[in-house]
């Protein structure tokens, strides 16, 4: 009689340049975050082009007077939305401050330029440095065209959509098929590692008056100063976005399972044959 089928199996998925790599990146991102918030509160508002135009910034997070009262307001475009609490006027209810946001969300949490840029630098460059590892260790293994490169039949139009309605309904691969990364996730993890990370550090770099003085074209490659700001923060933007939606199929599809992946190298999967 044979053995039976186990019920599941482990599979070693990621290196330990890619978990190192991993733990130091969400490090980084959340003081970069947080110290990019710290920054962005000296002067809360966001402009396209080469210079300020302080009465028309195409998003602004300011308090105001309205109808006699102080309330917070941010502004994107043309829309206008009361933020009060949150964005533009926050703090104790008998204390509330003019600050883009919050001082929860920033480091630190008082007031105080020079540390967040400093925090923001120091992190900025352990960030780039720490990405420049995970590539070199990623190309070297092989993990980057192994499994992040999606191939012909991942990338037909049918086979997109199906992973579109099956990540929609909260429906996970399953044996075999969990193996290996779905489309979905090969084209994110392609699109943030090789077009987001990459703008958010030249648009940072195209703010800084020493590489404006060194490489003058820089920031014009993102139609001004002003404007590569504006992206510098709308690439963060996305970045988050990203990050949460990372965490929130962890939770849905397994967070203990992908948690040890991502400290062991092994990845629990279920076996189809395996008898109940």
């Amino acid at each position: 009689m044979s053995d039976p089928t186990p019920a599941q199996v482990l599979v070693y998925r990621h290196a330990v340049v890619t978990r190192v790599t991993h733990w130091i990146n969400l490090l980084a991102l959340i003081v970069l975050l947080l110290s990019g918030l710290q920054i962005f509160n000296a002067h809360p508002a966001l402009y396209w082009g080469d210079v300020s135009r302080f009465a028309e910034p195409w998003a602004a997070m300011q308090a105001k007077d309205v109808d006699g009262a102080r309330v917070g307001v941010t502004k994107v475009g043309s829309l206008a939305f009361e933020t009060t609490g949150l964005f533009g006027l926050s703090g104790k209810p008998q204390a509330m401050e003019a600050r883009g946001f919050p001082a929860w969300a920033t480091l630190p949490t008082y007031r105080d330029l020079g540390a967040g840029r400093r925090w923001h630098f120091f992190f900025a460059w352990l960030f780039v440095l720490n990405g420049l590892v995970y590539l070199t260790g990623n190309l070297v293994n092989g993990h980057l065209k192994r499994d992040l490169l999606p191939d012909r039949d991942q990338l037909k139009p049918r086979h997109l959509w199906h992973e579109i309605a099956d990540h929609a309904r909260l429906r996970f691969p399953k044996g075999e098929e969990a193996r290996r990364y779905n489309a979905l996730q090969k084209l994110t993890y392609l699109a943030v590692i090789f077009l987001l990370l990459p703008a958010m550090v030249l648009t940072g770099l195209s703010m800084s008056p020493g590489m404006n003085a060194a490489l003058p074209w820089l920031p014009e490659l993102f139609g001004g100063r002003q404007s590569a700001r504006t992206l510098h923060f709308i690439s963060a933007g996305l970045i988050v976005a990203f990050v949460a939606v990372h965490v929130l199929m962890v939770l849905v599809s397994g967070p203990i399972n992908s948690l040890k992946s991502m400290i062991t190298g092994r990845f629990a999967i279920r076996n189809e044959g395996a008898s109940s």
